[in-house]
């Protein structure tokens, strides 16, 4: 008999609110719009030697933590092939072929994403989490998934593993 243990952390706090946009069908960009995106995290791993996976509240903080860099931000795709994203000063300008905006810089987090969909959100927060988490537990965790939900029931997720 063998045995796999893992927790899932879902909570109504786990949200964050943030504008983005994104590209698909080569250069159709949608228009800047807004998302109350929420975000569930399982965590698999053997048992410590309190019979944890991880703790709870160590899971919810790095979570949160993760999230407020986030929330109430404009997401930019800083390795999108057309979208080009430039910091200048205090201002952060960003254009797709004719199109221009420039934000504050204070209000926008720029993201190592191809494109700010939900499943590209997904592998950003749980990369984080997973790093944080194996600091946390001496490397013990075996797997990370993170689900994002972008719309009311739109859920997108992305997992890793050490395979």
């Amino acid at each position: 008999m063998s045995e796999r243990f893992w927790v899932r952390l879902c909570k109504e706090n786990l949200i964050f609110s943030a504008s983005h946009f994104i590209t698909f069908a080569g250069n159709v960009c949608e228009a800047l719009h807004g998302h109350n995106y929420g975000v569930a995290a399982y965590v698999y791993g053997p048992l410590d030697e309190n019979h944890y996976v991880v703790d709870f509240i160590a899971l919810h903080d790095s979570l949160k933590d993760i999230l407020k860099e986030l929330d109430h931000h404009t997401l930019l795709p800083t390795q999108h092939r057309a979208i080009r994203v430039q910091e200048e000063g205090d201002e952060v300008e960003v254009r797709f072929e004719t199109r221009r905006w420039v934000f504050p810089r204070q209000d926008c987090t720029l993201l190592p994403v191809a494109n700010t969909t939900a499943e590209l959100l997904a592998k950003y927060i749980a990369t984080k989490l997973r790093a944080r988490l194996k600091e946390l537990t001496d490397n013990r965790i075996e797997r990370v998934r993170v689900e994002v939900d972008e719309n009311a029931g739109q859920w997108a997720a992305c997992e890793l593993t050490d395979d």
